[in-house]
């Protein structure tokens, strides 16, 4: 469990694979976890519950700089598009990922529109630039299952 904002939003590493297919032995333990890295490593999987805090007026405020520094503490610095005026966590990594909301309500913000997504909605993502903003009041948790992708030449 590591609260990766110093605010609340906690992860939770449940399992990842380095490899797909997995390998399936009976050497192989539960894979070790050094840092909190936000996507899979490349060619597996990563499985997280995340919490959600509500968003408060400051944290909706942060600069494109701030929140980029945010995203370096789980080395995901890259991966993070914010813009000036946008939603400060907006990014983007080369994967596929299904979200399923576990309890709460939470924001799916995309470059094109926003979504209210609430308890046991599934939320299919392929590579698309988001972010998550819970403007409920009450926390909000989700489970994640990411998968390395590759970008096609044209979405780089």
């Amino acid at each position: 469990m590591i609260d990766v904002s110093g605010r609340g939003t906690v992860f939770h590493e449940l399992w990842h694979t380095k490899s797909v297919p997995a390998r399936i032995d009976r050497a192989s333990a539960e894979p070790e976890e050094a840092t909190l890295t936000l996507a899979p490593p490349k060619g597996g999987v990563r499985v997280r519950i995340v919490d959600f805090p509500p968003e408060t007026p400051e944290l909706a405020q942060l600069d494109p700089e701030t929140a980029k520094a945010l995203f370096e503490q789980f080395g995901g610095a890259e991966h993070s598009t914010a813009k000036p005026g946008g939603h400060p966590f907006m990014h983007r990594t080369e994967t596929l990922d299904y979200g399923i909301v576990l309890e709460g309500e939470i924001t799916l913000i995309v470059d094109t529109g926003e979504t209210l997504c609430r308890a046991g909605d599934v939320i299919v993502q392929n590579g698309t630039n988001h972010a998550w903003a819970n403007r409920s009041g009450k926390m909000a948790r989700m489970c994640f299952v990411l998968i390395d992708g590759e970008f096609e030449e044209v979405l780089k």
